[in-house]
């Protein structure tokens, strides 16, 4: 599907989020890349052509979320997809996480979620059309022993994005949840137990293209080799 506007890739490092930048933008759509630190994400996007863009953004800050889909929408064209890619992975049992760890975990993985979400409708709405996409992992379904923070916050991301395919869905907007069920390898490199993220990509890209009269709300996905 030709691109028309922008895609944001919120949370993109190296692997899978490189590859969704580089993929939006071989479909005709500028893309802008946030993350935390300016000088990687800007080094990122820039390896992965003049269509890519690099910005600094703390997930966490409704403030900053807010202002990097402004520019996006402005500087880039309308926001045609956005993509929450965050997530912090602390292992730990309950005796071994502080407070502030879950804490951490939490709003990087959850409540920077929401901001991602709720920036990215507030521009699709007036509109009637859009597509919201969360990585979601195995996590988002149990919660295995020593990954209580990682599990809570995957477990609250993924009822962020049903409930906001609810709302959003009879306004034309498109949520959906990926669950990657398995290790994320290099791309084009990757082992038969792990993910390319390259065929992640064409996963996510897919959904955005989904016609309206099937879209999925969330799929899972997984290398031939993985174990379920």
């Amino acid at each position: 599907m030709a691109g028309v506007g922008s895609v944001v890739v919120a949370g993109a490092g190296p692997k899978l989020g490189l590859a969704l930048a580089k993929r939006f933008a071989a479909d005709g759509y500028r893309v802008l890349m946030l993350a935390r630190r300016a000088q990687q994400i800007e080094a990122l996007a820039a390896s992965a052509g003049p269509q890519v863009f690099g910005r600094a953004c703390d997930l966490t800050d409704a403030h900053a979320v807010d202002a990097a889909f402004a520019h996006a929408e402005t500087e880039l064209g309308p926001v045609a997809c956005a993509v929450f890619n965050a997530s912090a992975r602390r292992p730990g049992g309950i005796l071994e996480l502080s407070a502030s760890d879950f804490e951490q975990g939490w709003r990087v993985g959850c409540l920077a979620g929401f901001h991602v979400g709720q920036a990215a409708a507030r521009l699709m709405a007036p509109r009637g059309a859009g597509t919201i996409l969360f990585t979601g992992a195995t996590a988002s379904l149990k919660g295995n022993a020593k990954s209580t923070a990682f599990a809570a916050q995957k477990f609250g991301l993924r009822a962020v994005a049903q409930s906001m395919a609810r709302d959003l869905g009879p306004q034309g907007i498109h949520v959906a949840h990926i669950v990657i069920d398995g290790g994320i390898g290099n791309a084009g490199a990757a082992t038969e137990t792990q993910l390319d993220p390259i065929d992640i990509a064409d996963v996510y890209a897919g959904l955005h293209a989904q016609p309206r009269s099937a879209w999925a709300q969330e799929i899972d996905v997984r290398p031939f080799g993985e174990r379920f």
